[in-house]
């Protein structure tokens, strides 16, 4: 049992150590980004639980690769050929033509 709790602390230092870690310089709130690395390492699960309560940005963040701005727009495809209005204009001419 004993073991079981330490691999707890373990993970859950570990994930806040990371999340301090990942998160972007001017996100992090009160304090400033190194100064969050060093109150996690240092105070072990007292720091994490500062981390999460006191420093980490509110709400979801999409990662960096994933935000919109960053992504090339490009117009929407047809979902089906009947939704494509170039299909159509091909289809309504080969009818009239079989006629």
């Amino acid at each position: 049992m004993p073991l079981l709790v330490g691999l707890a602390i373990s993970a859950f230092w570990l994930y806040c150590l990371f999340d301090v870690i990942t998160t972007p310089d001017e996100e992090s709130r009160n304090l400033p980004k190194l100064l969050w690395v060093l109150i996690v390492v240092l105070l072990l699960p007292v720091g994490g639980l500062f981390w999460l309560l006191l420093g980490r940005p509110y709400g979801p963040r999409a990662p960096r690769s994933l935000l919109a701005e960053d992504m090339p727009q490009r117009p929407e495809a047809p979902k089906g050929p009947d939704d494509d209005p170039d299909f159509l204009k091909d289809l309504d001419r080969r009818l009239r033509d079989e006629d």
